[in-house]
C-alpha cells in the first residue's frame, strides 16, 4: 500500500478499489461551497461506486429544485423532507459508499444521531471563500456539479452569521476535517487530472475508519510543498508499548519499509519513549532551549550515522518545541532531507510549533536564526501527555494557546477571554487556525506573519536573557504585552495582562533597567528584518491581525519599558 504521506504514489498506485476502500461510509459535510459534490464524486470514482447526493436525490423526490421548495414552501417544510431523505440514506448506507449532504442538514438531531455508526468528513472552508464562491456560482447553472441556486446566500450578514452557527456543529461531527475542494475539473481514474484532496487522503479516511480508540481524529494540512495527516486522540500513549498499537495503520509512515529514529529529551523519553514501540535508535538531549544549538545538532546527525540511519528512514521527534525544531531540522539537514513525524507533547507543541514545517536552531545572537522549512510526514498528538507537564510549563505553553486566539477570534477567543481551560478542543481549534495560515501561506510572504504576534519582543527578551531567565511562552507573554501597547488596544492589554497574572505568568520583566537596551537592540536582529526595519504583527482587534507594521523606534522603548513597571 502506498504511503499516506505519498500523494504521488497514491495516484499512480491504481489499486482496486477495495484496497483503499474504508469499513464504514464515507459521508461528506460542511458549508456551502465546500465542495462537498465534487469531493464525493470524485472519492466514488477512485472506489469505483456511485455517489449519493441529498440535494440531488432530494429534487429528484420533489420534483422540482431546492430553492423551488423554499419559495413554495418555506425553509421548516423542506428541512422536514430533507431530514426523511437523508435519515433513510444513512440508515441503508453499507461500507465503502460515499454521500455528500446538504449543508443544512445536520441542523436535525436525528440525523446527527444517524451519522454516527459513519465516517464523518467535513470539507472545511473559510467563510470569505464561501461566499466567494457561492457568488462566482449566481450566474452559472452549477458549480463544480454542485446546486448553484441558494436560497440562503443572498445576503452577506445573513450568510456570516448562518456559516457562525453552524461550524460548531461541523466539528462536533467531524472525524475527519479536510480542506474544501479546489475549484478545478473532477478528477477521473482514467484521466490525467491530478487527485483531489479527499483522495490523495483515501488510505488515512482508511485507516481512521478503523482506528481502535473511536474518538480518534484526522486533520488533513496542505501547504505547498507538501501535505500530511495530524492525528489526536487522547490515550494513544497512555499505555507502556500500547501507543504504537493504538496508532496501527495511523502512522504516517510504513514502519515496515522505513525504520523511525527517535529524538526525545532525557525527561520525555524516559516517559514516553517506549510507547511508541521499537525504534531504530535513540538519541536523548537535554531538556530546554539551551540545547537548541548546532552543536546538539551536530551530536545528533553524527549519531544518526553511526546508527546507519538511511534516507528511506524517519525521525520521529517526541517532545516539546526545542525537540521539535531541533528534530526537524536534523531530518531537513541528514543526507539532505528525510521524513519527520512529530509526536508533541507539551502545550505550545500540540498547538503551535510541531505544524507548519519550521524547524531551527538559535545562536547567541538571535533566536531561530538558523533553520529550514520541512514539512513533518505526520504529526501524532495526545493531549494526555500534558498530565505530565509540570504546571509552570503548561502555563507557559498556554501563551501560543492566547496567541492563537488573539489571532482567530471568534469562538476561540470568547473561550481563551473567559478564562476557560485547554481541553482538546482548543488543541484542535488552535491547530486548525495555524494549518489554515500555513496552506495560504508557507513560507512568512503574507499571512503567515501575523502568527508572530508577540514573538518580535518576545524572542528579543528570550536573546538578552540568554535563553536562561524566562521560558520561551513567558518571554512571549510579556511580548503580546508590548504588541497590543504599540497597537493602541489599551483595554484589550488590560485583560490580557490579568489572563497572564491569573495562571501565574509574568506580566512584567523582572530586571527592566538592566534589559531594556539590550532587548531594543535585539529586536533589530530578528530574522524577519528586511532592511533597515523590522516588521512588527499588529492587533487591530481579535481576529484582525495587521502584519508588516512599522514601529517608531521610541514607541518602541516605551512599550519595553513599560515592562518594568
Amino acid at each position: 500500500m502506498a504511503s499516506i504521506t505519498d500523494p504521488a504514489a497514491i495516484s499512480r498506485a491504481g489499486a482496486p478499489a477495495t484496497s483503499v476502500a474504508p469499513g464504514k461510509a464515507l459521508v461528506f459535510i460542511g458549508f456551502m461551497g465546500s465542495g462537498k459534490t465534487t469531493t464525493a464524486t470524485e472519492v466514488a470514482a477512485r472506489l469505483r461506486v456511485t455517489a449519493l447526493d441529498s440535494d440531488r436525490l432530494i429534487e429528484e423526490r420533489l420534483g422540482h429544485s431546492v430553492a423551488e421548495e423554499f419559495a413554495l414552501h418555506g425553509e421548516d417544510a423542506f428541512r422536514a423532507k430533507e431530514e426523511v431523505l437523508v435519515c433513510d440514506l444513512l440508515a441503508n448506507a453499507g461500507p465503502g459508499e460515499v454521500i455528500a449532504l446538504g449543508g443544512g442538514s445536520v441542523l436535525s438531531e436525528r440525523v446527527r444521531e444517524a451519522l454516527k455508526p459513519h465516517l464523518t468528513v467535513l470539507l472545511d472552508v473559510a467563510v470569505d471563500d464561501a461566499w466567494k464562491r457561492v457568488g462566482e456560482a449566481s450566474a452559472m447553472d452549477s458549480v463544480d456539479g454542485e446546486l448553484a441556486e441558494r436560497p440562503l446566500a443572498r445576503d452577506r450578514n445573513a450568510f456570516d452569521a448562518l456559516y457562525a452557527s453552524r461550524q460548531e456543529i461541523y466539528l462536533g461531527l467531524a472525524d475527519a476535517i479536510l480542506p474544501a475542494a479546489s475549484r478545478r475539473a473532477p478528477y477521473r481514474p482514467t484521466g490525467s487530472e491530478d487527485p483531489g484532496v479527499a483522495v490523495r487522503a483515501l488510505p488515512a479516511l482508511r485507516a481512521l475508519a478503523g482506528a481502535t480508540r473511536p474518538s480518534t481524529r484526522l486533520l488533513w494540512a496542505s501547504a505547498r510543498s507538501g501535505e500530511y495527516p495530524v492525528v489526536i486522540a487522547s490515550g494513544l500513549l497512555g499505555e507502556s508499548d500500547g501507543g504504537a498499537a493504538a496508532l496501527g495503520d495511523l502512522w504516517p509512515l510504513e514502519r515496515s519499509r522505513s525504520r523511525p529514529f527517535l529524538v526525545t529529551d532525557e525527561i520525555v523519553g524516559r516517559l514516553y519513549g517506549a510507547r511508541l514501540g521499537a525504534q531504530a535508535a535513540s538519541i536523548a538531549i537535554a531538556p530546554g532551549e539551551g540545547a537548541k544549538t548546532l552543536r546538539s545538532a551536530e551530536r545528533v546527525w553524527r549519531e544518526l550515522a553511526a546508527a546507519g540511519m538511511t534516507r528511506a528512514d524517519h525521525v520521529v521527534a517526541l517532545g516539546g518545541g526545542v525537540v521539535g525544531d531541533l528534530a526537524g531540522f536534523c531530518a531537513a539537514g541528514y543526507q539532505r532531507g528525510v521524513p519527520v513525524v512529530h509526536v508533541p507533547t507539551t502545550l505550545v507543541a500540540q498547538v503551535d510549533s510541531a505544524y507548519g514545517g519550521k524547524t531551527g536552531v538559535d545562536l547567541p545572537e538571535a533566536k531561530n536564526y538558523v533553520g529550514i522549512y520541512h514539512q513533518p510526514a505526520g504529526v501524532v498528538v495526545d493531549p494526555d501527555t500534558l498530565d505530565t507537564l509540570p504546571a509552570a510549563e503548561l502555563a507557559a505553553g498556554w501563551v501560543e494557546v492566547l496567541k492563537t486566539a488573539l489571532i482567530a477570534g471568534g469562538r476561540l477567543w470568547e473561550c481563551v477571554e473567559a478564562g476557560g481551560e485547554v481541553d482538546e478542543w482548543t488543541i484542535l481549534a488552535c491547530a486548525r487556525t495555524k494549518l489554515a495560515i500555513v496552506a495560504e501561506d508557507e513560507r512568512d510572504g503574507g499571512r503567515r506573519q501575523a502568527l508572530n504576534l508577540g514573538h518580535t519582543v518576545g524572542h528579543a527578551i528570550e536573546t538578552a536573557t540568554g535563553y536562561a531567565r524566562y521560558r520561551h511562552g513567558e518571554a512571549v507573554g510579556l511580548g503580546l504585552l508590548a504588541a497590543l501597547r504599540l497597537s493602541g488596544q489599551d483595554a484589550l492589554r488590560a485583560r490580557v495582562r490579568e489572563l497572564l497574572l491569573a495562571r501565574g505568568l509574568p506580566a512584567t520583566l523582572a530586571d527592566a533597567g538592566a534589559e531594556v537596551e539590550e532587548i531594543v537592540a535585539a529586536t533589530a536582529r530578528d530574522k524577519k528584518r528586511i532592511g533597515a526595519n523590522v516588521p512588527f504583527v499588529l492587533l487591530a482587534e481579535p481576529g484582525e491581525a495587521r502584519i508588516g507594521c512599522e514601529v517608531d523606534g521610541r514607541e518602541l522603548r516605551a512599550a519595553v519599558e513599560e515592562l518594568g513597571r
